[in-house]
């Protein structure tokens, strides 16, 4: 029989670095039959993390796609790196599970990877379990975890289990769902059902009722039914929790440790059981407006969640069935590009391994191979599904870096499998500056651009070493002043004559006509780095004629692009032209040019100029021992504290930062918080640079420049 919408679930396995997700999925798989012996991260055996890199390591580096079957469902599991540096992997998995389930650390509670995975659920407004793993670690604290995820989570939080002697001698847990006891051997797998001892009972009747409540409330149906005879049959409770857990009204919480195998197998059937199907969810947002129904009826709709290259085989793209059924061998078009695709071959993923299979139905989730032009972010369909699902959004970078050029051969071909890796990571970014004349790499962190460079360097034998980035400057000034300046040259035939005189001023918004002098016509233009130029031209009685207006600007404007005190773009500046001589043969479009250029940069050099530094508002969520060692570190940065405050178990620290002072800032903000702490960033304003470091910068500038020459 054919596998219908309603028997699918997606998960995505979600939680802070080294709370067990890796193992738990390792444990899932083995508990359904999909493996026949569990792997270890350890060892580099288990099924997911299965990259030579992330086997090096000893944790996830990339999202990987696994599936199995419980009961009567197939079981999507989608494990997910628990780094912020990799947020983009949790963020794809995230656009396509319809079940998150938080993996919290019984041994350290709620740590911040918890809270900025939660950021994310809430996002995408999708259901969440939370399991409580590693009861068997000494130093288990059950009751301290459950209390931090109701704390920081919310009132929604329903424990459905609760263990029994926690720590090293954990053997049992309290299901509060089926009023019974698991009671595990050493070995762990399948447990003995005990009734439950008359010291847990009365908690667990407690906890029974309120997941009954909770079942109730959902449906007036069932609600008339439980006032009526004061429970709810099994199938009742089941119903009601699964509407419950699909609109977000309830986050249960069980109990596990995935290292002794102690209970994946009741989680697992708890998916099976009420964890919602994609056609329990919500339709689908388009990006044009509008909704898309999951419906196996409907025309072939797939969206491409995750792209990535692998040795040997080339590009795999990860993709969602939004609807209809995509079967090997079908035509389908590119929403994005209008791109025709043949999918020649449609895999199940189990991490590396791939299994063929003729056709997935609307809420399932596979692989392909060897699209000629589409990638992460876009959507397949087939004829009259010609809708785009709606795309999804990546923070913006923390972390930028430098290439140092090599070879110009070298360069070339570390440009192409660097725009390759941009393509799969969309929060990887390429910038070409022509302003600091460097190129480079924007990341979410550290880590991040080294494993990047890691991959270069292993699999494509390119040497790529990063060096520190300029600091993207920016030139104005502080009062007027005027200049004129004579361009000619005589070299035999016609030569080349120009005088201009202009005067400049700071410009702000609305202000008055320049003292003295009579406005024939003005341009005001927005800079392509910021700023504006308000050009003046002030001409009377013809001394310069009109038609050289344009190499005039384009002269103040080739300057404005390099400044004159550290090459920087200039800008916020009022450039008025009220005087100047031509020659009836001998002037040009370029000796006006040259002419305006050197009288501007003469004129901005007597404006009290001044250098502009790029701000960053940086927003830094840190537990509350970390605290003092991040302020007095943001104290060397120059930083301007704007607000403290609580947020759940952690502080919130919001600060303006020069850019200047954010360069490694990733690496020192992990080791100041034993990577506990987590921060965002986003370009604030440009504000003055101090005096001393402005006359240091120049200095800098000025002995680069005679080296160079």
């Amino acid at each position: 029989m054919a596998l219908s919408t309603k028997n699918i679930r997606n998960v995505c396995l979600l939680g802070h670095s080294g709370s067990g997700k890796t193992t738990f999925s390792e444990t899932m798989l083995f508990e359904s039959g999909a493996i026949n012996r569990r792997g270890s991260v350890e060892a580099g055996t288990t099924v997911s993390d299965f990259t030579n890199i992330e086997k090096e390591r000893g944790n996830s580096i990339f999202s990987t796609l696994m599936h199995t079957k419980w009961k009567e469902s197939k079981i999507n599991i989608i494990d997910t790196p628990g780094l912020d540096d990799f947020n983009a992997e949790v963020i794809s998995s995230l656009k396509v599970a319809d079940t998150a389930m938080v993996i919290v650390n019984a041994s350290q509670g709620v740590e911040v990877g918890t809270e900025l995975v939660w950021d994310y659920i809430t996002d995408f407004k999708t259901p969440a379990i939370f399991v409580i793993n590693q009861l068997d670690h000494e130093k288990a604290d059950f009751e301290t975890s459950l209390d931090q995820v109701k704390s920081r989570f919310g009132s929604k939080v329903l424990p459905f289990q609760f263990p029994v002697n926690a720590g090293a001698g954990f053997d049992s847990i309290v299901d509060a769902l089926r009023m019974i006891m698991y009671v595990f051997d050493e070995n762990g797998g399948k447990p003995q059902k005990q009734a439950i001892p008359e010291e847990h009972l009365n908690r667990a009747q407690e906890l029974h009722n309120l997941l009954v409540e909770a079942a109730a409330e959902n449906d007036e149906t069932l609600m008339e039914k439980f006032f009526e005879a004061g429970s709810l049959n099994e199938d009742e409770l089941a119903e009601g929790l699964t509407i419950a857990l699909a609109n977000q009204q309830i986050y249960p919480v069980f109990c596990c440790s995935s290292t002794m195998n102690m209970g994946s197998g009741r989680i697992m059937g708890f998916i099976n059981d009420i964890a919602p199907s994609p056609s329990d969810r919500p339709p689908s947002e388009l990006e044009e407006g509008g909704i898309l129904e999951i419906s196996e009826q409907g025309p072939t709709v797939a969206f491409v969640y995750k792209s990535m290259s692998e040795p040997q085989v080339g590009m795999v793209s990860y993709f969602k069935v939004y609807s209809g059924r995509m079967q090997a061998g079908q035509d389908l078009a590119n929403q994005e590009n209008r791109g025709s695709e043949r999918i020649n071959q449609i895999f199940l993923s189990l991490g590396k391994a791939r299994v063929s299979t003729d056709s997935l139905v609307a809420g399932d989730i596979g692989a392909t191979v060897k699209l000629k032009n589409t990638h992460t972010n876009q959507t397949l369909a087939g004829k009259g599904g010609e809708v785009k699902v709606r795309k999804m959004s990546f923070p913006p970078s923390k972390i930028r870096v430098a290439i140092k050029p090599p070879g110009k051969n070298e360069m070339e071909k570390l440009m192409k499998m660097l725009h390759q890796m941009e393509a799969e990571d969309p929060t990887l970014h390429i910038e070409q500056s022509a302003t600091l004349k460097q190129t480079l790499l924007h990341g979410q962190g550290q880590l991040h651009l080294d494993l990047l460079k890691y991959r270069i360097e292993k699999l494509n034998g390119i040497v790529m070493e990063f060096e520190k980035p300029k600091i993207p400057y920016r030139e104005t000034i502080t009062a007027s002043a005027e200049q004129h300046y004579r361009h000619k040259k005589q070299s035999g035939g016609s030569g080349q004559f120009a005088e201009v005189h202009l005067r400049i001023e700071p410009y702000a918004e609305g202000m008055t006509d320049p003292a003295g002098l009579n406005v024939r016509s003005r341009t005001t233009d927005d800079l392509p780095w910021g700023g504006k130029l308000d050009f003046l031209w002030c001409i009377v009685g013809g001394s310069i004629d009109a038609k050289y207006i344009n190499a005039i600007k384009k002269g103040i404007m080739n300057k404005m692009q390099e400044g004159p005190l550290t090459g920087s773009n200039c800008l916020d500046v009022r450039v008025s032209v009220f005087d100047g001589k031509m020659h009836s043969v001998d002037s040009n479009d370029m000796a006006f040019m040259i002419a305006a250029t050197q009288a501007f940069k003469t004129a901005f050099e007597n404006a009290r100029p001044q250098l502009l530094e790029p701000i960053y508002d940086v927003e830094i969520l840190c537990p509350d021992e970390s605290m003092g060692d991040i302020m007095s570190d943001l104290q060397t940065r120059r930083a301007i504290i704007q607000g403290m405050d609580s947020d759940g178990h952690y502080q919130k620290i919001k600060v303006k930062v020069p850019l200047a002072e954010m360069y490694k800032y990733n690496a020192s903000l992990r080791a100041l918080s034993q990577g506990r702490a987590k921060y965002s960033r986003a370009f604030s304003s440009y504000m003055a640079l101090p005096g001393e470091l402005q006359k240091q910068l120049i200095k800098e500038v000025s002995s680069e420049e005679l080296v160079a020459s």
